[in-house]
């Protein structure tokens, strides 16, 4: 007698729905891993795949709402007359499918709790004289998601003199009040710069 769980699709289909919530959220992990790795230059590698990411997502959901239907669905008996390993069966299991259903969640998820990666570097600033403030809106190109923005708020921070740095990936730019007699406009686009993400336009705000 075949024995229906032992077919091989039914792993495939897993193992593209693992590929693709990784894929999917590529351009949003990388940053991240470019932050541990302490070579924040590669973080906007995969930005070019922000366009695809509902696309990645919407298979994703659709493989494993498949392998639910497939692994819910009732079983004829005799479907279920052949021996199998233990190995084989562990991989044919619900508990399998749950695994990998919260993984595939927790990746595809990811840009909105990227932010626990990245430690708070803001510094405290003492100003010694007030007309030294300025304030700058910088565009940014390269950024897709709210793991970019953790990123470039990160990066800006870890230079002397920072007040306040918000970054938006939506309207990409980012808003930067600092005391110019302890960092330069031309530090922050080095700073930026240097995350992978490219500075455009840097414009003063009154």
């Amino acid at each position: 007698m075949k024995n229906k769980d032992n077919n091989p699709k039914s792993n495939s289909l897993l193992g593209l729905g693992l590929l693709t919530a990784v894929t999917a959220s590529l351009c949003c992990i990388t940053p991240v891993l470019a932050l541990l790795a302490g070579t924040s230059g590669f973080a906007s590698t995969f930005s070019w795949m922000e366009p695809f990411r509902p696309y990645l997502i919407g298979i994703t959901i659709l493989v494993l709402g498949f392998s639910w239907y497939q692994q819910l669905k009732p079983k004829n008996e005799l479907d279920c007359d052949c021996k199998t390993d233990k190995e084989s069966t562990f991989f044919k299991s619900k508990l399998f499918l749950g695994i990998v259903t919260i993984f595939a969640i927790a990746m595809t998820v990811f840009p909105y709790y990227s932010s626990v990666f990245y430690p708070d570097n803001k510094k405290e600033v003492i100003v010694k004289n007030k007309i030294d403030i300025q304030k700058i809106s910088i565009a940014i190109k390269g950024m897709t998601c709210s793991s970019c923005e953790e990123h470039v708020n990160h990066t800006v921070n870890e230079l002397d003199g920072i007040l306040d740095v918000k970054t938006s990936y939506n309207d990409k730019n980012t808003s930067i009040e600092f005391d110019k007699s302890k960092t330069t406009v031309e530090e922050i686009e080095k700073a930026i710069n240097s995350t992978g993400y490219k500075v455009i336009e840097t414009k003063p705000i009154k």
